[in-house]
């Protein structure tokens, strides 16, 4: 399970949208992997993730029921090229905080689709069983998630063209 923390602590950070309410869900969800370690079948990665999945709604639905459709942005570095100057860097940074917003405005059960895929990248089947749901279920959810993200860049993207066009 070791290797597996980091996917762990990243699908509970999307989910409760916090730093420390992430580490205590997975350290929760740890706990209760190990006791049940020997319910486990097949690769620990996914069975890892349906725990800390599972950790994290069961602890929303009682300490934040309201927040479940709600999500934090978390800004994922990505390298600037050598040549990349103070604009272009900039712009990507902007980027990634409309997606990080984009991801935030989803409701919960797209989100955790694809975080999953996109983020941790697991297949629909691994998906599938991280969320005990079928695969045609994820993959429903994944289109309609990513729909749903592109539907908030465009809408995004128009409202900043109006301010500057004003």
């Amino acid at each position: 399970m070791l290797p597996h923390l980091d996917a762990a602590y990243n699908l509970a950070r999307w989910i409760t949208r916090n730093d420390h309410d992430a580490q205590d869900v997975v350290q929760e969800a740890v706990l209760r992997a190990y006791r049940f370690f020997g319910g486990l079948r097949g690769e620990p990665k996914p069975w890892l993730l349906a725990i800390v999945r599972n950790s994290c709604f069961s602890w929303l639905q009682v300490n934040r029921p309201a927040d479940l459709a709600g999500f934090d942005d978390r800004v994922v570095e990505t390298p600037a090229a050598e040549e990349d100057g103070p604009e272009a860097q900039t712009m990507r940074a902007v980027d990634r905080r409309m997606l990080n917003d984009a991801i935030a405005a989803l409701p919960a059960q797209f989100r955790e689709v694809l975080v999953l895929r996109e983020l941790e990248d697991l297949s629909y089947k691994e998906i599938a069983r991280v969320a005990d749901v079928p695969i045609g279920t994820v993959m429903s959810r994944l289109a309609r998630g990513r729909r749903l993200l592109a539907e908030f860049v465009r809408a995004v993207s128009r409202a900043a063209e109006t301010r500057v066009d004003r």
